[in-house]
């Protein structure tokens, strides 16, 4: 059996994403910029002969659209697909939308959950969720115990596919927090850890059990950038 291993690229920069708004189950297209960039994560992919025996990302447009780029610049456009609703982003509810600023800053420090005396730095996830749900008025805000077992469930079953099939490389697209929750669930050190957009988080699994192998790398998108300069030349 070969090895299961998954390559998780969060999506491209969005126009929320330049804006500094927050992005949670709300969706924006992708930017010039954020589409060059995952232009050069899949060439990037290229150059080291790197590919994928299925590809899975979330539900959400901007995934779809970064991995319909990837995909074309390595030649596998008809590569099997499968999108999860259960490896969107965190939902923010009716804080959907909010400048980053106003919503860590100034709306969840008014919560009982944070209150005015913590540090945003030093909550944990579980208190961030928890502070979510009592500031969204609309009631969509997932709890803690909901956002965490989707999100495991969602690449354990992945994971789960792949092996069952032989094993091989699934190439996954989906958020920053929901990556981050995922490597604090595997191992709680990574807790707080910045994914940049276009940037290549790599697990193991075997038999239930995830290994680390890589974390927010961009050396694919630097590779990829300079075969695309070769190129213009």
């Amino acid at each position: 059996m070969t090895e299961t291993r998954l390559y998780i690229v969060r999506h491209g920069k969005t126009m929320f994403n330049t804006l500094g708004r927050a992005q949670g189950w709300c969706d924006s297209p992708l930017t010039t910029l954020g589409r060059e960039g995952i232009r050069e994560l899949g060439q990037g992919f290229a150059v080291d002969g790197l590919t994928f025996d299925e590809a899975f990302s979330s539900d959400s447009g901007r995934t779809l659209e970064t991995l319909a780029i990837v995909l074309k610049e390595l030649g596998q456009e008809s590569l099997p697909h499968t999108a999860d609703r259960r490896i969107r982003e965190w939902c923010f509810g009716s804080l959907e939308g909010l400048y980053d600023e106003e919503l860590f800053h100034g709306v969840l420090p008014r919560t009982s959950v944070v209150g005015l005396d913590k540090k945003l730095t030093n909550l944990t996830y579980q208190e961030i969720a928890e502070a979510l749900v009592e500031a969204d008025t609309a009631g969509w805000a997932e709890p803690w115990e909901v956002l965490r077992d989707r999100i495991w469930q969602g690449f354990v079953s992945i994971a789960e596919r792949l092996e069952t099939r032989g094993g091989g490389n699934g190439l996954v697209v989906c958020h920053g927090m929901t990556i981050a929750t995922l490597l604090w669930l595997i191992d709680p050190w990574w807790e707080k850890m910045m994914i940049d957009n276009g940037s290549v988080t790599v697990l193991s699994y075997e038999k239930g059990h995830f290994s680390i192998e890589q974390v927010a790398d961009l050396s694919y998108r630097y590779k990829g950038r300079e075969a695309l300069a070769n190129e213009r030349k």
